[in-house]
């Protein structure tokens, strides 16, 4: 299957004739400009109408999570980058990571933080940085490609594992990543869906475990991952022609009118 190829272009609708579930990222991807669009809400609502499951894998904290669950019409929410999900009505969220003693794990990456600003005095904690229990985050706003790729590096002599999007950079567990957490939750509690059936969606380099053909063989990026093609290792199969909140709104309508012409 060839990368990249905008969702407009796509000559036949049986690439998405099985899909049941959406897993998709948040910021950036169902965002507009930071926010919940009204079309946005409207996409979720039609497509849990339409049978659709909609999971969301953020890299954002358990804190936000377990509130967003609540209150979106979607069964669930990997939160971290894959630490932990929250199933929809459940306030009670299942590890998907192993870390034996949360205290000492947080103090653990405390100090991990505190190494690399020796080295970038300027590194910011990010605000939601309090309400998380596997990572540890800081504002990736003014770092250089090549800063972020040091940070990475320094991190992975420390045995931490390290990635960003448009909005942190995660210091986290080796090993803990959003592919790895969605096919857990997939295994686990969503056993019924086979890989055709699933598609996932994101728009920057957190997201790029989402877009491994090998795991995933059905994916999308919303048009602004075009700002990080050339740092990704595995892309997405298509791309909408919208950046965006507004992109994810345009897959959700393509994706709503192959079902209606499936079961007119």
């Amino acid at each position: 299957m060839n990368r990249l190829l905008p969702l407009s272009h796509v000559s036949s609708a049986n690439s998405f004739s099985n899909v049941r579930l959406i897993a998709t990222d948040m910021d950036g991807t169902l965002t507009t400009k930071g926010k919940f669009t009204p079309a946005l809400l409207q996409a979720l609502t039609d497509l849990a109408l339409a049978g659709f499951k909609v999971l969301i894998v953020t890299g954002r904290s358990s804190g936000w999570v377990s509130g967003l669950v609540s209150y979106l019409s979607i069964a669930g929410a990997i939160a971290e980058n894959g630490g932990l999900f929250y199933p929809s009505g459940s306030e009670i969220p299942v590890g998907l990571t192993l870390i034996p003693h949360l205290v000492i794990h947080r103090q653990k990456l405390a100090v991990a933080f505190q190494e690399l600003q020796t080295q970038f005095p300027h590194l910011r904690e990010s605000a939601d940085n309090r309400f998380r229990i596997t990572d540890w985050t800081f504002d990736v706003q003014g770092l250089s490609i090549n800063e972020i790729q040091i940070l990475g590096d320094l991190c992975q002599q420390m045995n931490w594992g390290f990635t960003y999007s448009n909005v942190q950079c995660h210091i986290k567990p080796l090993g803990q990543d959003k592919g790895v957490g969605l096919l857990k939750v997939l295994r686990e509690s969503f056993p019924e869906y086979s890989p055709e059936q699933v598609l996932t969606v994101g728009d920057s380099p957190n997201d790029e475990s989402l877009f491994d053909h090998n795991h995933f063989p059905l994916s999308i990026g919303v048009a602004n991952v075009l700002d990080y093609v050339n740092q990704l290792k595995y892309q997405p199969a298509f791309i909408t022609s919208a950046r965006e909140g507004e992109g994810f709104c345009e897959l959700s309508n393509y994706i709503l009118k192959v079902s209606k012409r499936q079961n007119p």
